[in-house]
Order: C-alpha cells, then sequence, then structure tokens
C-alpha cells in the first residue's frame, strides 16, 4: 500500500473539519428550534453567552490537560474581534426581529459578496471568472430555496447592514488571527471565548428583554427546558471549535459557500422534524442550483488562477509561521 502524502492527509482532515461543522450546526438548530418553540426559551443573546461559557470550560480543561500551548494574542485585536463578534450576535437576532424572513435570507446571502470584498481589499485576493459564476450559482440556487416574501423597513434595513457586516468582518479576522499570529483553533478560542461569554452573559439578559418583554430571571426552568438548554451548550462546543477550524483552513468566503450546504440540510431536516408542508418544486430545484454551484465552485476555486493572492499581506510573527492547519491536526 503506497504511503499517505501530505495532501491526502490535509484533504482528510478537510473533509472531517467540514463534516464536523455541518453535524455540530445543523444540531444546534434544531436543539435550539425545539427549545424555543416547544419549551419558550426566547433568550437568544444570553444563550449565546452560555455556549461561549461551555467552550471556555473546554478549553480550559484542554490547557490543564497539555493539549493547548500557551500563546499571545494582542488585546487591540482580541478587543477587535469581540466586538465584530458580539455586533453579528446581536444583529442577526434584530435583523430577525425587524425584518420579513425573505428580506432576513437576502441579508445572509449578501454575506458571501461582502466576504469577496474584504478578501480582495485587505488581502489582495483575485477570483477567476469561473469563480465568481460558481459563487452567483449558489447565491440564486439558495434565494431560489428560501427567499419568499421581502419586506424592508428603515430600521430593519440597518439592522440587516450591521449584521452582515459584523458578520462578515469576525470571519475574516478567525482566519487573518490564525495565520497572523500562527494560532490554532484551540488557541484562538482559548483567548475570545471568555471575553465573549462575560460580556454576553452581562448585556444578554438586557438585549433579550429589549428584544422579547421577557425576563429571563421569571423564565418557568423546567426539567425538559434545562436538559434542552445543556444539550444546546454541549453541541455549541463543536460548533465553536469547527467554524474556527473551517474558517482558519478555507477562508470566509469558503466558509460561507459550503456553509449553504448547512441551510439546505436544515430546510430538509425542518420538513421531517417539524411537521412543515413537503418539498415543493421551486425548493427542489433551488437545492439542485445551490449544490451545483457548490461543487462549481470547490473545482474552480481549486485550480491554478481560480483564487489567489496578489502579494502577501500578512506580516510574518516569526521566521518560521506555523500553518494554523497544521497546528489544528496536532492537537
Amino acid at each position: 500500500m503506497a504511503p499517505v502524502t501530505k495532501a491526502e492527509k490535509k484533504a482528510a482532515f478537510d473533509a472531517a473539519a467540514w463534516m464536523f461543522n455541518v453535524v455540530t450546526s445543523v444540531g444546534i438548530i434544531m436543539v435550539n428550534k425545539a427549545l424555543m418553540a416547544t419549551h419558550g426559551f426566547s433568550f437568544a443573546t444570553t444563550l449565546t453567552g452560555l455556549h461561549f461559557t461551555f467552550t471556555t470550560v473546554m478549553t480550559l480543561v484542554l490547557k490543564w490537560l497539555g493539549f493547548i500551548q500557551p500563546s499571545h494574542l494582542p488585546l487591540p485585536d482580541l478587543l477587535r474581534f469581540v466586538v465584530f463578534a458580539n455586533f453579528s450576535i446581536v444583529g442577526m437576532n434584530v435583523s430577525l426581529m425587524w425584518n420579513s424572513v425573505g428580506f432576513y435570507q437576502i441579508a445572509k446571502l449578501s454575506m458571501i459578496p461582502v466576504s469577496c470584498l474584504l478578501e480582495i481589499v485587505l488581502d489582495k485576493v483575485r477570483y477567476s471568472r469561473d469563480t465568481k459564476l460558481s459563487i452567483g450559482l449558489v447565491l440564486v440556487g439558495v434565494g431560489v430555496c428560501t427567499v419568499t416574501d421581502v419586506s424592508v423597513n428603515t430600521k430593519g434595513f440597518i439592522a440587516a447592514f450591521i449584521a452582515v457586516w459584523s458578520t462578515s468582518l469576525q470571519q475574516y479576522y478567525v482566519h487573518h488571527l490564525q495565520k497572523k499570529y500562527s494560532l490554532s483553533s484551540f488557541n484562538l478560542l482559548g483567548h475570545t471565548a471568555p471575553v465573549q461569554a462575560g460580556s454576553l452573559l452581562i448585556l444578554g439578559p438586557f438585549i433579550d428583554y429589549w428584544l422579547t418583554s421577557k425576563r429571563i430571571d421569571v423564565y418557568n426552568y423546567t426539567l425538559p427546558a434545562m436538559i434542552f438548554i445543556t444539550l444546546s451548550c454541549t453541541i455549541a462546543i463543536g460548533t465553536n471549535l469547527s467554524q474556527f477550524i473551517c474558517i482558519g483552513r478555507f477562508t470566509a468566503v469558503s466558509f460561507q459557500v459550503l456553509g449553504h450546504m448547512k441551510t439546505i440540510l436544515v430546510l430538509i431536516l425542518g420538513f421531517i422534524f417539524f411537521g412543515k408542508e413537503g418539498l415543493n418544486s421551486q425548493v427542489v430545484l433551488g437545492m439542485i442550483i445551490a449544490v451545483a454551484g457548490m461543487i462549481w465552485y470547490g473545482n474552480a476555486s481549486s485550480k491554478p488562477g481560480g483564487k489567489e493572492r496578489r502579494s502577501a499581506s500578512l506580516p510574518k510573527q516569526q521566521k518560521n509561521v506555523t500553518d494554523s492547519s497544521e497546528l489544528d491536526s496536532k492537537v
């Protein structure tokens, strides 16, 4: 049997990381839907704070066991990342509340061109024609699947604008910081998760009250609800970690493009588990178009010239900087 090459190992780890992200992301959406729809727990911002609390505990345990080595992330970069990440969380919740589902989906789709713009401007990335067309095909397919009624108002547009740009910047900085400071996904989570947990747990109850007019301290914490909250927080550890791994390996644009596969899986599972109407011809057509676009994007972006930097834009912190994907595979 021929020895496994480095490229084959990387491809296998890429596939495993992506499947890990898909499974945990779809799983947490299903659990949160049940938690909010069945048990009435509508405190999404505070719940996210609990997610990062569990993630912080995981990183502390791994540090104690010696699986995470000491690393450095300057305070200005840490605070900048946390601001983008928290605005992303709050912005998405507010956008969903103030906008129609159709405009909310359009806003989410716009993250791909915004992420492309960030890579073009900040990282001097050049996309080939086929790569651009494949991204457009994905957008069309997911739009056909998800966009129905579209209505927008001024405050809803502002919320969506903040959500899109903060999310795109947060995802860009995941990749940027890992490369710039030679951080593994575990290292980066170890720096950012505690600050996000603390800030969201402090601000979350007030933001949730503003959004829902409900107080988290008077919620009826039944045993089934507590089980679902704990399950959501446990799955969130994998979701947070896999997001950092995937963006570190694939960049924010690839993460967004491939991420729409999760949208399709959520649609299918929603029809199966939540008693929706059957898949109609419009949704099936959109799924086929989107999957075709994702396959095309994978082939186009991996070809020479499909997606490349015109010049090195990230300063090296040391002479021999280890790629973050290699760090992740060694943890």
